[in-house]
């Protein structure tokens, strides 16, 4: 199933392809190719290069481990992702290692380094959902999560399922048209709210 962005412009084939499905197919993603998408995440830009960004993973090969990160979603989000092979949540580490005053772009670095991962993912015939929908305490509890470091956000990655194969509810969701806001809702220059020439 393709999805593709309806562009104003020409981007990227990968960026354009990208969407987050909520139906995922059960076959086991190959360690290599998980490899692949951690090593992408891991040469993202971030600030001072504090790489304030961990992940903790699990997949269905590891049932323990897998049902203990599906129990830090919430119910709603554990309903779909729970087909997913690949759990993970991304965690940012507040404060900067050499001075150890807070990092206020830490959570900014952390969405760039799953962005290369969720493009990386595109090019090995992956899709990932990433979900504000978890329970950050429960998390930390669980995960013995230093004090200074935040949970961010829940991810479920894998391969796409076949639509057939699932409840109506879940086929609506998954065949919803994408949308996006208009370029001039948010690009300006001048005074707020005034849509930048470079984009008309």
């Amino acid at each position: 199933m393709n999805k593709p962005a309806e562009t104003k412009y020409p981007i990227n084939e990968l960026i354009k392809q990208r969407w987050s499905p909520v139906i995922f197919d059960s076959k086991i993603v190959e360690k290599q190719k998980i490899a692949s998408l951690l090593e992408a995440a891991r040469w993202a830009a971030s600030c001072y290069n504090e790489q304030p960004w961990t992940f903790i993973i699990a997949t269905k090969e590891n049932p323990t481990e897998y049902q203990r990160l599906l129990s830090c979603l919430v119910e709603a989000n554990q309903v779909w992702a729970k087909n997913a092979p690949v759990l993970m949540i991304s965690v940012a580490k507040n404060n900067f290692t050499h001075n150890e005053k807070p990092n206020f772009h830490a959570l900014y670095d952390v969405g760039l380094a799953v962005g290369n991962l969720s493009i990386q993912a595109q090019e090995l015939g992956l899709f990932l959902h990433q979900m504000g929908g978890f329970d950050a305490q429960k998390t930390r509890k669980l995960y013995q999560i230093p004090e200074d470091y935040t949970p961010i956000a829940a991810i479920a990655l894998g391969y796409l399922g076949k639509i057939e194969d699932f409840p109506e509810n879940l086929q609506t969701r998954e065949l919803s048209p994408r949308s996006r806001k208009p370029l001039e809702s948010f690009v300006f220059t001048g005074n707020w709210g005034e849509p930048s020439e470079l984009i008309k």
